[in-house]
């Protein structure tokens, strides 16, 4: 909080070619991220970006209500960088999906006066990364995500099929959009 007693604005912005942790949250916690679906939305688009040499993404895990990423934008995305296009083209595909689907959807829309639909909180929680050690740190804090007691979602991060622990315990990557961290650092 500020002296007047305000939250600070989380640090979004990114920059070209600097490697990063990101986060980014439903709106209002909602488990949108529950249904594999939606989940796929998000490993399309960055399978895309990849594809498209805007992004390489290091490491990852899809929760229930938000992801963790470290990644590194690598190209412009026409004039946006390509977290811009992600939550945008995510978004997208989200609201398709609860026009099509809503009963089936646990997403409750606010009615954001700025928006009528809004998926992701505002301000991602972006960090820079500049050692491989704290790449490291962060990277098993990702992995072990889903492990949290309030999570349970396995008992082995390798086995969460929705983060890229099972590249780095086994070398296999499913959705082939990881690059491994030890070719930056």
């Amino acid at each position: 909080m500020n002296f007047e007693g305000k939250y600070a604005p989380r640090k979004s912005e990114m920059i070209l070619n600097e490697v990063y942790f990101w986060t980014d949250t439903i709106k209002n916690w909602n488990r949108l991220l529950e249904h594999d679906l939606n989940k796929y939305i998000i490993i399309n688009c960055w399978k895309n970006l990849v594809s498209r040499e805007k992004i390489k993404l290091y490491a990852f895990v899809i929760m229930p209500n938000h992801i963790h990423a470290i990644w590194e934008m690598v190209n412009l995305n026409g004039k946006e960088m390509p977290y811009a296009s992600f939550n945008k083209f995510t978004s997208h595909q989200f609201l398709e999906r609860v026009r099509l689907t809503p009963q089936i959807i646990p997403f409750k829309d606010s009615h954001d006066r700025e928006r009528k639909h809004r998926f992701w909180q505002r301000d991602p929680l972006a960090i820079q990364m500049n050692s491989k050690l704290i790449v490291e740190q962060k990277i098993e804090y990702i992995h072990l995500n889903p492990l949290q007691e309030h999570w349970n979602l396995v008992s082995k991060p390798e086995d969460y099929k929705w983060s890229s622990a099972r590249f780095y315990e086994k070398g296999f990557d499913e959705f082939g959009i990881i690059t491994d961290y030890r070719e930056r650092f």
